[in-house]
């Protein structure tokens, strides 16, 4: 062989031996990654990156949530007091930390994908709109926001950005609520034309009047970012990080705490609309000198309101929450014994044909008589989700828009808090007060004695104006209206 046929077959050689190694190291590098890095292993690349708006207390157990199903990386952390996310921060070290959403989520957008926002009502809408115009899912506890403009936003805006939503009423993916809608649609209770539903909240102060005196600003909470959007006030003992619950500027009350737990039964199992009434009664506040007392910036101390949902071909559908202690009479055919609800919250539907109850969230649903309960047998017909909600939504999320069912998207979760913030109009309308013209000095209580009418399409009660300016309010500056690009 030549010289110059030694060097030709010497390269051909040399170029099926790199085609080779090359096919070889492709074939080596499509091994799957669990056989890498052991079974079930998710390599960081293939994580879901999300991001925290409110790190402490229940931001903090929802983080730990997303986490440990291991599909999941926390990119960013943010929290306007440093006292509350201390332990979370330390779990997460090398997550950057922030105090002001707006700034982490401009610094950081590029390396999310998604966003918690578990932080008082009052900036639920604010914070996950602006995380959904920049194209990130979102999952927000509940309820979904503060008022009824903002939910019904919400629910335009995942439509319109395309990104995968989730509420933190995590009852929705249990497997209580599809038991409920199995026996319910099999006939076994026949047609539901009542519910009741109740819940021992408050568990913390409401009925009261602002306290006179402020505080100090501890150094490690911004009080201008926690008051976000609401009025200015000086800083009082005691609100922060739980009791904010009880007063209107930031949060919805008992019913907007408790409801996206346990009226969500009814309105998944009767797929109920809007109600077109309701009305309320609520507790009556007394001052020291036993007086009447009025305190329209706190929530009542107990309520209870009636809704009526129209049902076309059908009777209207009533449902009846109790708050503060109240509860509905027990039913006949419960045993002495047997638990109503768990006691502190619950929902009984009543049949024309028979009852069933569950607790919060929809947990252990029972027929009642009790005993009935593991003589009827109907097959499942709903899928179970043993993912549980916070990972139904991460894997929603690494799915993409539209190709993963979820329980509680926002084109639900939106209209279920509509639903429950319409209950609010009539308990902020029961407390609405005039002065007399005959009586110099005294008021005159119009909301309480009269039932609201309610104009779903246009967001609007249309019998008693007064209750209109509790459905969209006013932002402090700088805060702004929300609106879709």
């Amino acid at each position: 062989m030549s010289t110059e046929n030694k060097k030709k077959d010497h390269s051909l050689k040399r170029r099926d031996f790199i085609k080779t190694g090359t096919l070889a190291a492709a074939g080596f590098m499509i091994v799957p990654r669990y056989v890498l890095g052991g079974k079930g292993y998710v390599a960081p690349s293939d994580k879901l990156n999300v991001a925290a708006i409110g790190s402490g207390g229940k931001g903090a157990s929802d983080i730990a949530e997303f986490v440990k199903g291991g599909k999941v990386n926390m990119v960013a952390l943010c929290d306007v007091d440093d006292r509350e996310a201390a332990k979370t921060y330390g779990l997460h070290p090398n997550a950057p930390k922030y105090k002001d959403f707006r700034v982490m989520l401009e610094k950081e957008g590029s390396r999310i994908d998604a966003v918690s926002v578990s932080t008082p009502d009052h900036m639920h809408a604010i914070q996950a709109l602006m995380a959904m115009k920049m194209g990130k899912h979102v999952y927000v506890q509940k309820p979904l926001t503060h008022d009824i403009y903002e939910a019904r936003m919400l629910t335009e805006a995942a439509k319109k950005y395309k990104v995968v939503t989730q509420m933190g009423n995590q009852g929705a993916s249990g497997d209580g609520v599809r038991k409920l809608k199995e026996w319910y649609e099999a006939g076994v209770i026949g047609e539901v034309n009542e519910v009741h539903c109740w819940t021992n909240r408050p568990v913390w102060p409401q009925g009261i009047s602002w306290p006179t005196s402020s505080a100090p600003v501890p150094p490690e909470l911004d009080w201008d970012l926690w008051l976000g959007s609401a009025p200015y006030r000086e800083y009082v003992k005691k609100l922060v990080p739980f009791n904010w619950r009880g007063w209107w500027d930031y949060g919805t009350g008992a019913l907007g705490d408790m409801a996206c737990h346990i009226v969500e039964s009814a309105f998944s199992v009767l797929k109920i609309g809007y109600p077109s009434e309701v009305e309320c009664s609520q507790t009556t506040i007394y001052s020291d000198n036993f007086t009447m007392a009025h305190y329209p910036e706190s929530c009542p101390a107990s309520s209870t309101i009636h809704f009526k949902f129209p049902r076309p071909g059908k009777p209207d559908l009533k449902l009846h929450w109790m708050d503060g202690g109240i509860i509905p009479q027990r039913p006949e055919e419960l045993e002495i014994s047997e638990m109503m609800g768990d006691g502190g919250n619950g929902i009984i539907f009543t049949g024309d044909k028979g009852k069933m109850m569950a607790n919060t969230y929809g947990i252990n649903p029972r027929l009642i008589p009790v005993a009935k309960t593991k003589e009827v047998q109907v097959p499942e017909k709903y899928a179970r989700v043993p993912e549980g909600h916070y990972q139904q939504w991460v894997e929603g999320c690494m799915a993409g828009y539209g190709n993963k069912e979820l329980s509680s998207p926002f084109e639900i979760a939106g209209f279920l808090t509509e639903m429950v913030l319409i209950g609010n109009l009539a308990i902020r309308s029961y407390d609405y007060r005039v002065p007399t013209k005959d009586r110099p000095g005294r008021f005159d209580y119009p909301g309480r004695y009269i039932k609201l009418l309610w104009d779903a399409a246009d967001m609007k009660v249309t019998n008693f104006e007064p209750a209109n300016q509790y459905v969209q309010r006013e932002y402090r500056e700088p805060y702004q209206k929300l609106t879709l690009d």
